[in-house]
């Protein structure tokens, strides 16, 4: 059966059409910018006046540079190991509190969840913190980055309200099997919940991915930084001067300008190779964590 659509519907149809192509452009040429600038000979690339559409040449110098920089390698790793860790620790914590806190037999649990959605609020600020971080020994230590920020309020209150969804007779019938409360957690409970831990393992890990001022502040051992505190001081600092020794760049001061550029990407494509893998998820997680109030 076709179904004949009215002209008003098809002007409308290609307007949307046009508007949804016109966000696409916008949204995605500065990223395409980017690529294309850290792909170009960089005298090539200064010289270049108004929008980049290809990359002007084509040089993996800047990218060689990237790669050879002790300190970009020893950021990828800092920042692989402070992802990882806690986005594990992270989700772990926040499930067993947001557990506690969906139990409707728990005493205080109204208090405590006040208590816990006023953090979100009022901040003690940051010199408490860094006395925090200081009397628990922590200063210097890639710990100091992941422990502080380990639960963050709104993911735990959305995976509260997650566990809300859940059946009761579910729990009730696990109960009657025999079964404790961390089986009924980790057995029967987070394996329906699959879609919101992905969603809520993507946002902890896209925190800690962009981690940097814990980092400046805690961390003064140059091979503990992270990469995005590394990437800082490349694209604010202007830190390349190493990056361009012994590289034949014949303008140094062109070449930093492509080698910024390279390090965006080489920062930034890890993480976007997650949301291909997790898209199926996110609005089905975010929405099951929407059900109840």
């Amino acid at each position: 059966m076709v179904i004949k659509r009215s002209v008003g519907e098809h002007i409308f149809n290609i307007f949307n059409i046009i508007l949804m192509l016109f966000m696409v452009v916008i949204t995605l040429y500065p990223f395409l910018y980017v690529v294309f600038a850290s792909f170009s000979v960089p005298l090539q690339y200064v010289a270049n006046i108004g929008l980049l559409v290809r990359p002007l040449g084509f040089t993996w110098d800047a990218y060689r540079a990237v790669i050879n920089n002790p300190n970009i390698i020893s950021g990828y790793r800092n920042t692989i190991f402070i992802v990882f860790v806690g986005t594990a620790l992270s989700l772990l914590f926040s499930a067993m509190g947001a557990y506690v806190l969906s139990r409707r037999n728990l005493y205080w649990r109204k208090v405590l969840t006040f208590l816990l959605i006023f953090t979100m609020y009022v901040s003690g600020g940051m010199i408490p913190d860094f006395l925090l971080i200081r009397n628990l020994g922590l200063i210097g230590s890639r710990w100091s980055i992941i422990l502080p920020g380990m639960i963050s309020t709104w993911n735990l209150i959305i995976l509260r309200t997650a566990f809300y969804s859940i059946p009761d007779s579910l729990e009730e019938s696990a109960r009657i099997d025999g079964a404790w409360e961390i089986t009924i957690l980790f057995k029967v409970l987070l394996p329906l919940l699959v879609p919101t831990l992905a969603v809520i393992a993507l946002f902890y890990g896209v925190s800690y991915w962009n981690e940097w001022f814990r980092a400046m502040i805690y961390v003064q051992d140059r091979t503990l930084h992270p990469l995005q505190l590394i990437l800082r001081e490349i694209l604010i600092n202007a830190q390349t001067a190493e990056m361009t020794e012994g590289e034949g760049f014949a303008d140094r001061w062109a070449a930093a300008q492509t080698i910024r550029h390279a390090t965006i990407i080489v920062a930034t494509i890890p993480i976007l190779c997650l949301y291909p893998f997790l898209q199926k998820y996110f609005v089905k997680g975010v929405m099951v964590g929407a059900v109840k109030g």
